[in-house]
Protein backbone atom coordinates (compact mmCIF):
# COMPACT_ATOMS: atom_id res chain seq x y z
CA UNK A 1 0.00 0.00 0.00
CA UNK A 2 1.55 3.52 -0.75
CA UNK A 3 1.52 6.30 1.55
CA UNK A 4 0.98 9.47 0.71
CA UNK A 5 2.39 12.88 2.94
CA UNK A 6 -1.25 13.38 3.45
CA UNK A 7 -1.94 9.80 4.62
CA UNK A 8 1.12 9.68 7.07
CA UNK A 9 0.03 12.72 8.29
CA UNK A 10 -2.88 11.50 9.10
CA UNK A 11 -1.75 8.06 10.60
CA UNK A 12 0.95 9.91 12.73
CA UNK A 13 -1.36 11.78 14.77
CA UNK A 14 -0.43 11.10 18.17
CA UNK A 15 -2.32 8.60 20.37
CA UNK A 16 -4.77 9.26 22.76
CA UNK A 17 -2.39 9.16 26.05
CA UNK A 18 -1.65 11.76 28.55
CA UNK A 19 0.94 14.15 27.96
CA UNK A 20 3.69 14.52 30.30
CA UNK A 21 3.09 16.46 33.56
CA UNK A 22 4.76 19.53 34.11
CA UNK A 23 5.77 18.73 37.63
CA UNK A 24 7.29 15.39 36.10
CA UNK A 25 9.83 17.60 33.48
CA UNK A 26 10.52 19.72 36.27
CA UNK A 27 11.32 16.95 38.66
CA UNK A 28 13.31 15.33 36.48
CA UNK A 29 15.64 17.98 35.45
CA UNK A 30 15.89 18.39 39.56
CA UNK A 31 16.33 15.08 40.21
CA UNK A 32 19.39 14.82 37.50
CA UNK A 33 20.76 18.36 38.37
CA UNK A 34 21.06 17.26 42.05
CA UNK A 35 22.85 13.64 41.77
CA UNK A 36 25.01 13.84 38.88
CA UNK A 37 28.14 16.45 38.33
CA UNK A 38 27.50 19.65 36.47
CA UNK A 39 27.97 18.89 32.55
CA UNK A 40 30.39 20.50 31.29
CA UNK A 41 28.04 21.36 28.04
CA UNK A 42 25.95 24.87 28.79
CA UNK A 43 22.21 25.37 27.53
CA UNK A 44 21.89 27.13 24.16
CA UNK A 45 19.41 27.93 22.08
CA UNK A 46 20.96 28.44 18.70
CA UNK A 47 23.31 26.04 16.64
CA UNK A 48 27.25 25.50 17.54
CA UNK A 49 29.64 27.45 16.43
CA UNK A 50 30.75 26.73 12.55
CA UNK A 51 34.51 26.07 13.20
CA UNK A 52 33.88 22.43 15.14
CA UNK A 53 35.54 19.96 13.73
CA UNK A 54 38.10 17.12 15.27
CA UNK A 55 41.52 18.08 15.83
CA UNK A 56 43.90 16.92 18.57
CA UNK A 57 43.54 20.38 20.52
CA UNK A 58 40.51 19.03 22.30
CA UNK A 59 37.47 19.87 20.29
CA UNK A 60 34.32 18.88 21.23
CA UNK A 61 33.24 18.03 18.11
CA UNK A 62 29.82 19.53 17.94
CA UNK A 63 29.51 19.28 14.20
CA UNK A 64 30.46 16.29 11.52
CA UNK A 65 33.31 16.73 9.77
CA UNK A 66 35.51 14.04 8.59
CA UNK A 67 33.57 11.49 9.40
CA UNK A 68 34.10 7.59 7.97
CA UNK A 69 31.84 6.50 4.80
CA UNK A 70 30.39 3.97 5.84
CA UNK A 71 30.35 4.46 9.49
CA UNK A 72 30.47 2.00 12.28
CA UNK A 73 28.35 2.75 14.83
CA UNK A 74 28.46 0.64 18.33
CA UNK A 75 25.16 -0.88 18.87
CA UNK A 76 24.84 -0.42 22.64
CA UNK A 77 28.42 0.85 22.76
CA UNK A 78 31.19 -2.13 22.44
CA UNK A 79 28.13 -4.64 23.85
CA UNK A 80 30.24 -8.05 22.36
CA UNK A 81 33.08 -7.35 25.16
CA UNK A 82 31.12 -5.19 27.99
CA UNK A 83 27.86 -5.38 29.85
CA UNK A 84 25.75 -3.10 27.29
CA UNK A 85 24.81 0.51 27.42
CA UNK A 86 27.68 1.55 30.13
CA UNK A 87 30.13 4.07 29.77
CA UNK A 88 32.67 1.64 29.71
CA UNK A 89 31.34 -0.02 26.37
CA UNK A 90 31.04 3.44 25.30
CA UNK A 91 34.58 4.21 25.71
CA UNK A 92 36.09 0.81 24.25
CA UNK A 93 33.75 1.17 21.08
CA UNK A 94 35.85 4.29 20.42
CA UNK A 95 39.01 2.87 21.52
CA UNK A 96 38.44 0.17 18.95
CA UNK A 97 37.87 3.01 16.16
CA UNK A 98 33.64 2.86 15.91
CA UNK A 99 32.53 6.72 14.61
CA UNK A 100 29.29 6.40 16.65
CA UNK A 101 28.11 5.51 20.21
CA UNK A 102 23.79 4.16 20.05
CA UNK A 103 22.24 4.57 23.64
CA UNK A 104 18.58 3.38 23.98
CA UNK A 105 16.66 5.86 26.02
CA UNK A 106 13.98 5.00 28.74
CA UNK A 107 12.39 7.23 31.53
CA UNK A 108 12.86 7.06 35.51
CA UNK A 109 9.81 7.53 37.72
CA UNK A 110 11.21 11.03 38.10
CA UNK A 111 11.36 11.43 34.89
CA UNK A 112 15.00 11.60 33.71
CA UNK A 113 16.41 10.07 30.34
CA UNK A 114 18.53 6.74 31.56
CA UNK A 115 20.51 4.43 28.84
CA UNK A 116 18.90 0.98 28.91
CA UNK A 117 17.58 -1.42 26.49
CA UNK A 118 14.37 -1.72 27.68
CA UNK A 119 11.62 -0.39 30.40
CA UNK A 120 12.17 -3.78 32.02
CA UNK A 121 15.59 -4.34 33.91
CA UNK A 122 15.89 -7.76 35.80
CA UNK A 123 18.11 -9.30 32.51
CA UNK A 124 20.66 -6.23 32.27
CA UNK A 125 20.96 -5.24 36.18
CA UNK A 126 21.29 -6.61 39.13
CA UNK A 127 18.09 -5.33 40.37
CA UNK A 128 16.74 -8.76 41.57
CA UNK A 129 19.83 -9.02 43.92
CA UNK A 130 18.26 -6.32 46.08
CA UNK A 131 15.18 -7.05 48.08
CA UNK A 132 15.05 -3.66 49.04
CA UNK A 133 13.18 -3.60 45.32
CA UNK A 134 11.30 -7.11 45.59
CA UNK A 135 8.41 -5.52 46.26
CA UNK A 136 8.49 -3.73 42.40
CA UNK A 137 8.17 -6.44 40.48
CA UNK A 138 5.57 -6.32 38.78
CA UNK A 139 3.79 -6.96 35.27
CA UNK A 140 2.95 -4.56 32.85
CA UNK A 141 1.37 -3.94 29.16
CA UNK A 142 4.30 -3.38 26.84
CA UNK A 143 3.24 -2.01 23.44
CA UNK A 144 0.50 -5.01 23.61
CA UNK A 145 2.67 -7.75 25.63
CA UNK A 146 2.83 -8.33 28.87
CA UNK A 147 5.74 -8.50 30.40
CA UNK A 148 6.66 -9.12 34.51
CA UNK A 149 9.80 -7.75 36.06
CA UNK A 150 10.92 -4.64 37.12
CA UNK A 151 10.69 -1.35 35.24
CA UNK A 152 12.95 1.77 35.11
CA UNK A 153 9.88 4.05 35.47
CA UNK A 154 9.18 2.60 38.77
CA UNK A 155 12.39 3.91 39.89
CA UNK A 156 13.82 7.34 40.62
CA UNK A 157 17.25 7.84 39.49
CA UNK A 158 18.70 7.85 42.97
CA UNK A 159 17.61 4.52 43.36
CA UNK A 160 18.83 3.37 39.85
CA UNK A 161 21.55 4.37 40.94
CA UNK A 162 22.32 2.17 43.32
CA UNK A 163 21.94 -0.84 40.73
CA UNK A 164 24.61 -2.09 38.25
CA UNK A 165 24.76 -3.13 34.83
CA UNK A 166 25.18 -7.00 33.97
CA UNK A 167 25.74 -8.67 30.59
CA UNK A 168 22.13 -9.51 28.90
CA UNK A 169 23.82 -12.46 26.45
CA UNK A 170 26.07 -14.10 29.21
CA UNK A 171 26.11 -17.90 28.41
CA UNK A 172 26.96 -16.92 25.08
CA UNK A 173 29.39 -13.93 26.30
CA UNK A 174 32.00 -14.82 29.17
CA UNK A 175 33.69 -12.23 28.70
CA UNK A 176 31.44 -9.40 28.87
CA UNK A 177 29.75 -11.33 31.85
CA UNK A 178 32.82 -11.16 33.93
CA UNK A 179 32.43 -7.43 33.94
CA UNK A 180 29.26 -7.86 35.93
CA UNK A 181 28.46 -5.39 38.72
CA UNK A 182 30.64 -3.17 38.02
CA UNK A 183 28.99 -0.18 36.02
CA UNK A 184 26.24 2.07 36.38
CA UNK A 185 23.12 3.06 34.58
CA UNK A 186 24.26 6.07 32.83
CA UNK A 187 22.09 8.87 32.17
CA UNK A 188 21.74 10.05 28.84
CA UNK A 189 23.13 13.37 29.75
CA UNK A 190 26.36 11.67 31.03
CA UNK A 191 26.37 10.00 27.60
CA UNK A 192 25.75 12.88 25.69
CA UNK A 193 28.85 14.36 27.94
CA UNK A 194 31.01 11.44 27.48
CA UNK A 195 30.03 11.74 23.26
CA UNK A 196 31.74 15.08 24.09
CA UNK A 197 35.02 13.80 25.98
CA UNK A 198 35.94 11.43 23.79
CA UNK A 199 35.75 13.79 20.81
CA UNK A 200 37.97 15.72 22.63
CA UNK A 201 40.56 13.24 23.94
CA UNK A 202 40.49 11.31 20.49
CA UNK A 203 40.59 13.88 18.11
CA UNK A 204 38.33 12.83 16.36
CA UNK A 205 34.60 13.51 15.83
CA UNK A 206 32.35 10.50 18.03
CA UNK A 207 28.58 10.84 17.01
CA UNK A 208 25.72 9.51 18.64
CA UNK A 209 22.90 7.85 17.88
CA UNK A 210 20.34 7.99 20.97
CA UNK A 211 16.92 5.61 20.45
CA UNK A 212 13.83 6.25 21.74
CA UNK A 213 12.51 3.11 23.41
CA UNK A 214 8.61 2.76 23.42
CA UNK A 215 7.38 5.77 23.13
CA UNK A 216 3.55 5.33 23.32
CA UNK A 217 4.26 3.36 26.63
CA UNK A 218 6.54 6.05 28.07
CA UNK A 219 3.66 8.96 27.13
CA UNK A 220 0.67 6.38 28.49
CA UNK A 221 2.99 6.63 31.81
CA UNK A 222 2.64 10.05 31.99
CA UNK A 223 5.92 11.42 30.25
CA UNK A 224 7.63 12.67 27.35
CA UNK A 225 10.90 11.76 25.71
CA UNK A 226 11.02 13.21 22.87
CA UNK A 227 10.79 16.97 24.42
CA UNK A 228 13.58 15.94 27.38
CA UNK A 229 15.85 14.34 24.37
CA UNK A 230 15.06 17.66 22.18
CA UNK A 231 16.28 19.89 25.69
CA UNK A 232 19.42 17.83 26.32
CA UNK A 233 20.90 17.54 22.41
CA UNK A 234 20.25 21.23 22.95
CA UNK A 235 22.14 21.59 26.19
CA UNK A 236 25.06 19.59 24.18
CA UNK A 237 25.01 21.90 21.50
CA UNK A 238 23.67 19.21 19.04
CA UNK A 239 20.50 20.59 17.87
CA UNK A 240 21.18 21.39 14.20
CA UNK A 241 21.54 19.71 11.09
CA UNK A 242 25.33 19.41 10.92
CA UNK A 243 25.27 17.72 14.31
CA UNK A 244 27.01 14.33 14.53
CA UNK A 245 23.60 13.08 16.03
CA UNK A 246 20.72 10.81 14.59
CA UNK A 247 17.64 9.89 17.02
CA UNK A 248 15.99 7.26 15.97
CA UNK A 249 12.46 5.22 16.68
CA UNK A 250 10.86 2.17 15.95
CA UNK A 251 7.60 4.16 16.55
CA UNK A 252 6.76 7.31 13.47
CA UNK A 253 4.88 9.71 15.80
CA UNK A 254 7.99 9.84 17.90
CA UNK A 255 9.88 11.34 15.04
CA UNK A 256 7.37 13.71 13.57
CA UNK A 257 6.35 14.84 17.18
CA UNK A 258 10.69 15.63 17.61
CA UNK A 259 10.36 18.18 14.73
CA UNK A 260 6.30 19.31 15.06
CA UNK A 261 5.86 19.74 18.72
CA UNK A 262 9.96 20.21 19.88
CA UNK A 263 11.59 22.25 17.27
CA UNK A 264 13.94 19.44 16.80
CA UNK A 265 16.67 20.10 13.79
CA UNK A 266 19.21 17.41 13.90
CA UNK A 267 18.56 14.29 11.96
CA UNK A 268 16.65 11.31 12.54
CA UNK A 269 15.91 7.53 11.44
CA UNK A 270 12.61 5.55 11.24
CA UNK A 271 13.34 1.56 12.43
CA UNK A 272 12.21 -0.67 10.82
CA UNK A 273 11.67 -5.13 11.03
CA UNK A 274 10.84 -7.42 8.08
CA UNK A 275 7.61 -8.02 9.93
CA UNK A 276 5.28 -6.16 11.85
CA UNK A 277 4.19 -2.50 11.87
CA UNK A 278 5.33 0.11 14.54
CA UNK A 279 3.32 0.07 17.45
CA UNK A 280 1.47 3.90 17.27
CA UNK A 281 0.24 3.19 14.24
CA UNK A 282 -1.18 -0.30 15.10
CA UNK A 283 -4.89 0.44 15.43
CA UNK A 284 -4.88 1.55 11.69
CA UNK A 285 -2.83 -1.72 10.71
CA UNK A 286 0.17 -0.06 9.40
CA UNK A 287 3.05 -1.94 8.86
CA UNK A 288 6.12 -1.43 8.08
CA UNK A 289 6.23 -3.27 4.56
CA UNK A 290 4.33 -0.77 3.54
CA UNK A 291 6.13 2.33 5.11
CA UNK A 292 9.17 0.94 3.19
CA UNK A 293 8.07 1.00 -0.06
CA UNK A 294 10.01 3.32 -2.51
CA UNK A 295 6.84 5.85 -3.11
CA UNK A 296 6.56 5.68 1.03
CA UNK A 297 10.34 6.42 1.41
CA UNK A 298 9.51 9.67 -0.69
CA UNK A 299 6.85 10.71 1.47
CA UNK A 300 8.71 10.11 4.64
CA UNK A 301 11.38 12.09 3.59
CA UNK A 302 9.84 14.97 4.86
CA UNK A 303 10.55 13.77 8.21
CA UNK A 304 13.14 11.82 8.49
CA UNK A 305 16.81 11.65 6.99
CA UNK A 306 17.52 7.85 7.03
CA UNK A 307 16.14 4.18 7.89
CA UNK A 308 17.96 1.80 10.12
CA UNK A 309 16.23 -1.33 9.01
CA UNK A 310 16.52 -4.96 10.39
CA UNK A 311 19.43 -6.27 7.93
CA UNK A 312 17.38 -8.74 6.42
CA UNK A 313 15.49 -5.87 4.71
CA UNK A 314 18.65 -4.95 2.59
CA UNK A 315 20.08 -8.81 2.04
CA UNK A 316 17.46 -11.34 2.75
CA UNK A 317 18.07 -14.37 4.34
CA UNK A 318 17.49 -18.05 2.52
CA UNK A 319 15.02 -20.33 3.55
CA UNK A 320 18.01 -22.13 4.84
CA UNK A 321 19.14 -19.33 6.77
CA UNK A 322 22.05 -18.83 4.49
CA UNK A 323 22.83 -15.41 3.30
CA UNK A 324 20.20 -14.48 0.32
CA UNK A 325 20.31 -11.74 -2.63
CA UNK A 326 20.35 -8.00 -1.96
CA UNK A 327 16.67 -6.32 -2.01
CA UNK A 328 15.69 -2.85 -3.55
CA UNK A 329 15.51 -1.23 0.00
CA UNK A 330 19.37 0.51 -0.49
CA UNK A 331 18.51 1.98 -4.02
CA UNK A 332 14.82 2.86 -3.08
CA UNK A 333 15.98 4.86 -0.07
CA UNK A 334 18.88 6.59 -1.96
CA UNK A 335 16.56 7.39 -4.61
CA UNK A 336 14.72 9.13 -1.82
CA UNK A 337 17.53 11.18 -0.41
CA UNK A 338 17.70 8.71 2.61
CA UNK A 339 20.51 7.15 4.21
CA UNK A 340 20.51 3.03 4.94
CA UNK A 341 22.32 1.98 8.46
CA UNK A 342 21.17 -1.93 8.79
CA UNK A 343 21.39 -3.54 12.33
CA UNK A 344 22.28 -5.94 14.29
CA UNK A 345 26.16 -7.16 13.14
CA UNK A 346 26.97 -9.87 16.00
CA UNK A 347 30.12 -11.93 15.48
CA UNK A 348 28.67 -15.04 17.29
CA UNK A 349 27.27 -18.20 15.24
CA UNK A 350 24.15 -18.07 16.41
CA UNK A 351 23.39 -14.48 14.95
CA UNK A 352 25.03 -15.27 11.45
CA UNK A 353 23.95 -16.66 8.27
CA UNK A 354 24.26 -20.55 8.73
CA UNK A 355 26.77 -20.41 5.53
CA UNK A 356 28.72 -17.68 7.88
CA UNK A 357 29.36 -20.13 10.73
CA UNK A 358 32.46 -21.62 11.76
CA UNK A 359 31.66 -24.51 13.68
CA UNK A 360 28.89 -26.02 15.92
CA UNK A 361 29.26 -23.47 19.05
CA UNK A 362 26.65 -21.19 18.68
CA UNK A 363 28.84 -18.52 21.13
CA UNK A 364 32.01 -19.15 18.78
CA UNK A 365 32.96 -15.79 16.57
CA UNK A 366 32.00 -16.87 12.89
CA UNK A 367 33.01 -14.88 9.50
CA UNK A 368 31.09 -11.68 10.69
CA UNK A 369 33.87 -9.78 8.50
CA UNK A 370 32.90 -11.35 5.49
CA UNK A 371 29.11 -10.69 6.28
CA UNK A 372 29.69 -7.06 6.88
CA UNK A 373 31.73 -6.83 3.67
CA UNK A 374 28.61 -8.21 1.47
CA UNK A 375 26.65 -5.37 3.09
CA UNK A 376 28.87 -2.69 2.24
CA UNK A 377 29.14 -4.09 -1.53
CA UNK A 378 25.39 -3.34 -1.53
CA UNK A 379 26.18 0.66 -0.43
CA UNK A 380 24.62 0.85 3.19
CA UNK A 381 25.51 3.98 4.73
CA UNK A 382 26.54 2.30 8.08
CA UNK A 383 26.57 -0.39 10.34
CA UNK A 384 25.21 -1.14 13.93
CA UNK A 385 27.59 -3.59 14.99
CA UNK A 386 28.38 -4.99 18.73
CA UNK A 387 31.70 -5.61 17.76
CA UNK A 388 32.74 -2.48 16.56
CA UNK A 389 37.15 -3.97 16.23
CA UNK A 390 35.65 -6.01 13.68
CA UNK A 391 33.83 -3.97 11.38
CA UNK A 392 35.98 -1.36 11.24
CA UNK A 393 38.88 -3.59 9.83
CA UNK A 394 36.57 -5.35 7.50
CA UNK A 395 35.81 -1.51 6.18
CA UNK A 396 39.36 -1.30 6.29
CA UNK A 397 39.80 -4.07 4.11
CA UNK A 398 36.40 -2.91 1.94
CA UNK A 399 38.30 0.26 1.14
CA UNK A 400 41.88 -1.19 0.50
CA UNK A 401 39.87 -3.36 -2.41
CA UNK A 402 37.74 -0.45 -3.54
Amino acid sequence: MAVTAASVSGACEAPSVPDMHPTKIATGIVAAATILAPATATATPDAAPASQGPSSSGNPGYREKGMSDPLVIAHRGASGYRPEHTLAAYDLAVEQGADFIEPDLVMTKDGVLVDRHEPEIGGTTDVADHPEFANRKTTKDLDGTQVTGWFVDDFTLAELKTLRAKERLGAIRPESASYDGQFEIPTFDEVLATREQLSRTTGRVIGIFPEIKHSTYLHAEGFDPEAEVVRLVTRHHLNHIKAPVWVQSFELTALQDLRDDHGYRGKSAFLTTVQGGPYDLHEQGTTYAELTTGESMQDLSQWINGFGPEKNAVIARNADGTLGEPTTFVADAHAAGLTVTPWTFRAENTFLPTDYRIGSDPGAHGRLADEVTRFYEVGVDGVFCDQPDICVEAREGFLDAG
